[in-house]
C-alpha cells in the first residue's frame, strides 16, 4: 500500500504541460512616401464652345457642312445670297473711282492757282477756293475708300465661317431661310472636345484642412496634380488628366468651390454634360504609416483598433485614428509607430494581454 502510494505520488507530480502559445503572422511597420487622393463627382464641359450667327442678313442659299462633322476654323458653314452685297461692293468701287478722279482734277487746279496767285493772276480767294475744294476732294476719297471696305466686309460676311475647330451640332436653318444679322437664334454650335475638362466640386472644409496640412509639413503639395475618371457606368477613362484651375469664388448654397481639370480626348468618348467621378492626387505624404485591410479591426462602437504583439511577445489592443484607404491599406494616423509589429493572420487566436509566438506573415503561407 505504502508502494502504491509513492507511485500514484510520484504520477500526480509530473501533471500535464502548458500549451505553447498560439502563432500569428505579423508585420513591421515602416514609413513610406504616400500619394493621397480624393475622389470627386463632376462633369465634362468644352474645352471651347462657340455658337455660329450670320453677322449680315439674307436668304440662306447653301448650307456646306454635314451635320455632327469635326469642321475646322475658317470653313464656310453657310453662302447666304451674296448678290445685294456684291452690287453694294461694286457701287462703293465705282463711287471711290469718280473720287478719285475728282481728287486728281482739283489737285492740278490747286497747284495752278498756287503759281498764279503769285503772279497776281488770280486772287488769293480763287486761291484759297481751289485749295478748299483739294483738301475736300481728299476727304471723299478716305470716306469713299471706307465704304469700298465696308461694302468688301459685308461681301465676305456672306459666307458665314466656323470660328473655332471642333464638332459641329444639329442647324436650326436649312437652305432658304431668312436670317438677319446678329440674330439671337445661333445657326448652329460648335464644340472643341479634344482636350476636354472636367469641372468638380470640394467642400471648403476639406480645401482648408489640405491646406493646414500642407503649411504644417506633413503634406507635400502635388503640383501639378495628376487625375483620372471613372464614368458613369463604373469604367475607368484610360487617359490621365491635370488639375488646372480652382474657383476662388465658393458657392453659398453647397459651401463648395469648383475645380478643373483637362483631359485629353482623342476619340471624342467624353461628351460635354457626362456625369463623372474624378480622381485627384491632393498631394505625398513623406511618412506615411500604411496598414493592411486584414490587420485593423473595429470595436463595438465602430472605432478602428489593431492587434500588435510588443518586445516581450505579448499581444497589444490599440486604438487607432484612420484617414483614407491607399488601395487595400489603410492610412494610420496615430495609435500605431514605425517598427510596432503588427497581427495580420491568426487574430482570432490572439487575445490581448496574451503571450504568442510572432513570426513574419509570409512564413505562414
Amino acid at each position: 500500500m505504502l508502494l502504491a502510494a509513492l507511485l500514484a505520488g510520484c504520477g500526480g507530480g509530473h501533471g500535464r504541460r502548458p500549451p505553447p502559445p498560439p502563432t500569428v503572422g505579423v508585420i513591421t511597420l515602416a514609413t513610406q512616401p504616400v500619394t493621397l487622393t480624393t475622389e470627386l463627382p463632376g462633369r465634362t464641359s468644352p474645352f471651347e464652345i462657340a455658337e455660329v450667327r450670320p453677322q449680315v442678313g439674307g436668304v440662306i442659299r447653301a448650307r456646306l457642312f454635314v451635320e455632327g462633322s469635326i469642321v475646322h476654323a475658317g470653313q464656310v458653314l453657310y453662302q447666304i445670297e451674296p448678290a445685294p452685297f456684291q452690287a453694294a461692293y461694286d457701287q462703293a468701287k465705282a463711287q471711290l473711282a469718280n473720287a478719285e478722279a475728282n481728287l486728281t482734277d482739283t489737285q492740278r487746279k490747286a497747284e495752278r492757282f498756287a503759281d498764279l496767285v503769285n503772279q497776281h493772276i488770280v486772287s488769293v480767294q480763287d486761291y484759297d477756293d481751289a485749295e478748299a475744294a483739294f483738301k475736300q476732294s481728299q476727304a471723299t476719297v478716305q470716306q469713299n475708300r471706307a465704304a469700298v471696305e465696308a461694302a468688301r466686309i459685308n461681301l465676305d460676311f456672306t459666307e458665314v465661317r466656323a470660328p473655332i475647330t471642333g464638332k459641329i451640332g444639329i442647324s436650326t436653318v436649312t437652305k432658304g431661310a431668312l436670317v438677319t444679322a446678329n440674330q439671337a437664334t445661333a445657326l448652329d454650335t460648335i464644340q472643341r472636345l479634344d482636350p476636354i475638362y472636367v469641372d468638380v466640386t470640394q467642400s471648403v472644409a476639406q480645401v482648408e484642412a489640405l491646406r493646414r496640412q500642407i503649411a504644417q509639413g506633413r503634406l507635400a503639395a502635388a503640383g501639378d496634380a495628376e487625375a483620372h475618371l471613372t464614368l458613369d457606368d463604373g469604367s475607368q477613362y484610360p487617359l490621365a488628366g491635370r488639375l488646372r484651375v480652382t474657383d476662388v469664388t465658393v458657392d453659398q448654397t453647397t459651401n463648395t468651390v469648383t475645380l478643373r481639370a483637362i483631359f485629353p480626348n482623342p476619340s471624342g468618348s467624353l461628351l460635354p454634360g457626362m456625369f463623372v467621378r474624378a480622381t485627384i492626387v491632393e498631394g505625398v505624404n513623406p511618412a506615411g504609416l500604411l496598414a493592411p485591410e486584414q490587420g485593423v479591426g473595429h470595436d463595438q462602437k465602430g472605432q478602428p483598433t489593431a492587434l500588435v504583439v510588443n518586445a516581450k511577445g505579448v499581444v497589444e489592443q490599440r486604438q487607432l485614428q484612420v484617414g483614407q484607404t491607399v488601395g487595400n491599406r489603410w492610412l494610420v494616423t496615430s495609435g500605431l509607430t514605425p517598427g510596432d509589429r503588427l497581427i495580420v493572420e491568426g487574430s482570432q487566436s490572439a487575445e490581448p494581454g496574451a503571450a504568442v509566438r510572432a513570426v513574419p506573415a509570409d512564413n505562414l503561407r
